[in-house]
């Protein structure tokens, strides 16, 4: 896992003052997200990807509660995810890598073809990105209260 300064370097992040707005702003993406994700009438490959978009924003509270964002280029949806379990810690890395390889069946979801996810899979990650986003929450509350 890189670390900030790497990816400062590279330029897939920046230095980025976050605000409690911002972080509101993020917060009703995912509630909004993570409700339309809970449709059973939606398709598996909707739910899939709107639950997906839910831990996303998750790991973008993260990352700009650290004092970052992510720059838009190539792979930002990768770094997000490394780059919210570097923020969080231990406990968040294996959700970090389980959205990590969502990410290409997502990809696939969105832009190459449908009937991808099955409705288990739309089930699991719906139920993962709520742990994903509770897990957020609690570390951003106790590291960052003023943000709350």
């Amino acid at each position: 896992m890189a670390s900030w300064q790497q990816w400062l370097a590279k330029g897939d992040v920046k230095t980025h003052q976050t605000s409690k707005q911002e972080v509101d702003n993020l917060r009703a993406l995912i509630t909004r997200d993570l409700a339309d994700a809970a449709v059973t009438g939606l398709s598996a490959d909707r739910r899939f990807a709107t639950a997906y978009n839910a831990a996303l924003q998750a790991g973008t509270i993260a990352i700009a509660c650290s004092g970052y964002r992510v720059s838009a280029r190539s792979g930002h949806h990768r770094v997000t995810f490394e780059a919210a379990a570097l923020a969080i810690g231990a406990n968040a890395i294996p959700l970090s890598d389980y959205f990590d390889a969502c990410r290409r069946k997502r990809n696939v979801i969105d832009y190459m073809t449908s009937s991808v996810a099955t409705d288990t899979e739309a089930e699991e990650i719906v139920l993962k990105a709520q742990e994903f986003h509770a897990i957020v929450e609690t570390w951003a509350k106790n590291v960052y209260p003023i943000l709350f």
